[in-house]
């Protein structure tokens, strides 16, 4: 029992807490509203997943201990972010609420969903904290089936605590609100994402 108390204290504030997560789905929700951003939170549940599954049959670990691989996925990591970022700085497109957007100005199902798989996918801090979780906190001796349970969970409490926040953002009044700041919102969001991208480089796994 206090294992699986510990896994969700860790696992919960580790979502809460922001990151390049929270950046994307607040503005894929207040620029394209609710369903986007939905579908992006279900990318980030999935995204964990890889994490998971690379942890528990011990890719992430190999990865982690070679410099070369875990500054190619910091690179990964980092070009993917910059890129949303500069799209979200450069975007010179307003949108108004009260208007509907063109519909090939929204990005499909399948583009907002893999925004938060890749956003999530490329985070090495993500990977990090799925490691730290099932090589501190889980015990060893567990079955594999309780292990993928316990990546299970991790993937429900982003796709829980995402799908809120999208739900919060694209709510038409706290929309109207943002949307009346849009621009300052995009470029504060997107050089947000760009540092949050280069601050990657400055990770590694004994931080």
């Amino acid at each position: 029992m206090n294992e699986i108390i510990a896994v969700a204290t860790i696992t919960i504030l580790a979502v809460i807490s922001p990151g390049p997560d929270f950046a994307m789905v607040t503005r894929n929700s207040y620029s394209y509203g609710t369903k986007t951003g939905l579908l992006s939170a279900l990318g980030i549940a999935a995204g964990v997943q890889v994490h998971v599954l690379y942890t528990i049959f011990g890719v992430t670990l190999i990865i982690m201990s070679s410099p070369t691989l875990f500054m190619t996925a910091k690179l990964l990591g980092v070009a993917y972010l910059v890129y949303i970022g500069f799209k979200s700085l450069t975007n010179k497109t307003a949108i108004n609420a009260s208007d509907d957007l063109n519909p090939a100005s929204i990005p499909s199902s399948f583009s907002a969903f893999k925004m938060g798989f890749l956003t999530n996918a490329l985070n090495p801090k993500t990977m990090f904290f799925v490691v730290s979780v099932y090589t501190q906190v889980i015990q060893a001796g567990n079955s594999q089936w309780l292990n993928f349970s316990y990546g299970l969970f991790i993937s429900f409490a982003h796709w829980v605590w995402f799908s809120l926040i999208a739900l919060f953002f694209a709510a038409p009044l706290i929309r109207n609100k943002i949307l009346k700041y849009q621009f300052i919102m995009d470029r504060v969001i997107g050089a947000l994402l760009i540092m949050l991208g280069i601050s990657l480089l400055f990770f590694n796994i004994s931080s």
